[in-house]
Order: C-alpha cells, then sequence, then structure tokens
C-alpha cells in the first residue's frame, strides 16, 4: 500500500469537489501530521488504508463545498450562533444519550450524523431526518456494522439523528475522530498540544452553512472532544452553556478501552491493547485536568455538572435540570417527547457491552486511586464494571 501524502489527498479532494478553496490553510499542518502518524504507527489493514483514505478525502471534500457555498452566499457569515448548549464530556458519561434526549425537543437544532459529513446544500425542514443523502449515510452505517457487529452495541448513530462534534473538527484535522478509526501516538501528541482556535472556527461556519435554509433552532452539541480545548470552544462561543457529565473512572477507563479497541481493530490486525489502555486513561485524565484548569480560569463561568447515575434513574428530570442551569424551562411538549423516546429506547437494545478493566491489563485499584481527587471533588458514586 502507497503512504500517505497530504498534497495527493488534498488533490483528489480537489478532483471530486470541483472547487479548489479549502478556506484558511490550518488545517495543513494536522493533515501532514495525520498522514505521518499512519504511516509509521498505525499499522492498518487494507479495509483500514481505504476507510483512512475515504475519510480524509471526505471530509476535505465536504470543506471544500463549504467554502464554496460561503462564497456563494455571503450573508451567511452573519448567521448567528447564540447560546448552544455543548455537552463537553467526559467521554462514555452518557453524553451521547444525553444528546438524543436533547434532539427530542424541536425547539433545539442538534448536528445531525449524514449533515456532518456531507453539508451542501443546507438541508430544509423536509430533507433534515429523510432523503437520499440521509439514505446514504445509513448505508455507510450499515456497512461499517455489517463488517464489525459489535460496533453497533458499542456505539450506534443513527443517520438522522445526532452526532459528535468531531466530524467538523476533523474537517480542521485538528480532531480526535482520527483515532476513532487508526492508533496514531504521534498526531494524539501533536493535537493536545495545538492551537484548536481554527477547528472550532470552521465548525461554526459549518453550523452557519446548516442553519441557513430555515432549519434553525438552539444549538445542542457534543463532544468528549471538548473537554481538551475548552478556550478555543469558549473563544468561539462565548456565550455557550457548557454541561459535564460525571462517572466512575473505572467504568469510563473499561468502556473507553472497549471502545477504541473495537473500532481501531476493525482496520488493523495489530495488538494495540498496551496502548490503548495507557492512552485512553491519560486522554480521561487529560479531560479532567484541562476542564478543571479552565474552572479555575474561568470562576464566572458555570458548568453544569451531571451525575450518570442521576441520568440513568431519571433521564428526563435531568434533561429538565440541564435546561434550569441554561436559565430554559423544558415545555409540556418537549417533555413527552423525551419521555415517548426513553420509553421507546430501552438501553441494551442492540445488545449487552461488556467491557473488564484486566482484558487491557488495567487494575481496578490502580485506577481508583489515580482518580480519587476527582470521584471525592465530585462525589462521583461508585459503579461495578461487567
Amino acid at each position: 500500500m502507497a503512504g500517505f501524502d497530504a498534497d495527493d489527498i488534498m488533490a483528489s479532494a480537489v478532483e471530486l469537489a470541483g472547487s479548489e478553496d479549502f478556506g484558511p490553510p490550518d488545517f495543513r499542518t494536522g493533515l501532514i501530521t495525520l498522514c505521518a502518524s499512519v504511516d509509521e504507527e498505525a499499522q492498518l489493514n487494507d479495509l483500514g488504508d481505504m476507510a483512512m483514505r475515504q475519510n480524509m478525502i471526505g471530509g476535505l471534500v465536504n470543506r471544500l463545498k463549504v467554502f464554496d457555498w460561503v462564497r456563494q452566499h455571503p450573508d451567511i457569515a452573519a448567521e448567528p450562533v447564540e447560546a448552544p448548549l455543548v455537552v463537553i464530556g467526559l467521554f462514555r458519561a452518557g453524553t451521547t444519550f444525553v444528546s438524543e434526549l436533547l434532539d427530542q425537543d424541536r425547539a433545539n437544532r442538534s448536528l445531525l450524523r449524514w449533515e456532518a459529513a456531507d453539508s451542501v446544500p443546507p438541508p430544509n425542514r423536509e430533507t433534515l431526518r429523510a432523503g437520499p443523502r440521509v439514505d446514504a449515510a445509513a448505508a455507510g452505517i450499515d456497512m461499517l456494522e455489517s463488517l464489525n457487529p459489535k460496533i453497533k452495541v458499542v456505539h450506534h448513530e443513527d443517520a438522522a439523528g445526532p452526532t459528535e462534534c468531531l466530524t467538523l473538527l476533523g474537517q480542521d484535522f485538528k480532531s480526535l475522530t482520527w483515532e476513532a478509526i487508526a492508533n496514531v501516538p504521534g498526531y494524539s501528541g501533536w493535537l493536545l498540544g495545538a492551537d484548536q482556535r481554527s477547528a472550532y472556527e470552521y465548525h461554526r461556519t459549518v453550523l452557519q452553512v446548516l442553519q441557513s435554509n430555515g432549519v434553525r433552532g438552539r444549538w445542542t452539541l457534543k463532544s468528549p472532544h471538548h473537554a481538551t480545548a475548552l478556550d478555543a470552544l469558549t473563544a468561539v462561543y462565548p456565550d455557550a452553556h457548557l454541561v459535564v457529565l460525571h462517572r466512575d473512572p473505572t467504568v469510563l477507563c473499561a468502556s473507553a478501552c472497549s471502545l477504541i479497541s473495537t473500532l481501531t481493530g476493525t482496520f488493523s490486525d495489530a495488538d494495540h491493547t498496551s496502548y490503548i489502555a495507557e492512552h485512553w486513561t491519560r486522554m480521561l485524565e487529560v479531560s479532567i485536568e484541562r476542564i478543571e484548569e479552565f474552572r479555575r480560569a474561568h470562576p464566572e463561568r458555570r458548568i453544569i455538572d451531571v451525575q450518570y447515575a442521576d441520568l440513568a434513574v431519571d433521564p428526563v428530570g435531568t434533561v429538565a435540570a440541564i435546561y434550569a442551569g441554561c436559565g430554559r424551562e423544558l415545555s409540556p411538549s418537549a417533555r413527552a417527547a423525551v419521555c415517548a423516546y426513553v420509553d421507546a429506547h430501552p438501553r441494551g437494545r442492540f445488545g449487552a457491552h461488556g467491557y473488564r478493566l484486566e482484558d487491557y491489563g488495567l487494575d481496578q485499584g490502580q485506577i481508583r486511586e489515580r482518580f480519587a481527587d476527582y470521584v471525592e471533588r465530585y462525589n462521583v458514586p461508585t459503579e461495578a464494571t461487567s
């Protein structure tokens, strides 16, 4: 297999998009760094090589189309993105479930799976949840889950349902999305030290495009990636409402390792278990540390703290509490929609997701000691890992 070359990938994207304007060039360093890291470290199989190339090229194609659309519709630059509600983490603490619940309130505007990767032309009310682009995204999801059925159990998203912001950030090549395909420690180290402002500026541009055809609402967004880049996030969205979910770190570490092993194991035949265990345990630490640093630096900023235990027992009440933290009320119609969603989507409907720390060489006692300060600070309930 040929190596990954940033210029070749960009040229392929230009040919497919029919445009040469990538917008601000900030993405290039991340693309170059990712290409080198994939070549040197990822040990991709044939499927992984194809998937990584397609995702790189596809991300750049969408970027090209976004900037071409903005050029043709300059009024988009004035589209307001006001006070988004952003779930910033922690990863594997119920952030996906929260985003699905928030999506039931039609006063909100979620970033949907299909439109994050295929943003132009922006949807209208009729094409937001149905149509050829939604069907194409659904087919892609079905294909991936048929290649590795465990993915559906570990982390399923509907094509017309809410997704993480990772895809948009990935189109600026500053995103943890690439670590869901490949184990790339070189890229990851660069990312944690990078200024991510440009990725969030691009993110805002895409949101402006997506709402410009009349599909507006209060944006509700989520990604545990945000915990690592709060300064950049809040520089671009200074009025954002921030939500963080708390859960027993022994569960978070085991679940994160299981997720990444499942995803990257589809695209590499090498054994990355040791790296995954070390890296994703450290990523949980980094997320907690950066949230705490942000709190200390910005005592005026409220962060809405949510216990996973409360979410599991009372999801509707949890949504109402989040709204209250944002100065909003959960309307009767939205409450009914959230209740109906909870009733129709029981936990584990795609199968049980089992995970154990020992499968990754991690010791429960050591993890508890490592995160003891965090658990005590937020009074996080202890759970049993399965």
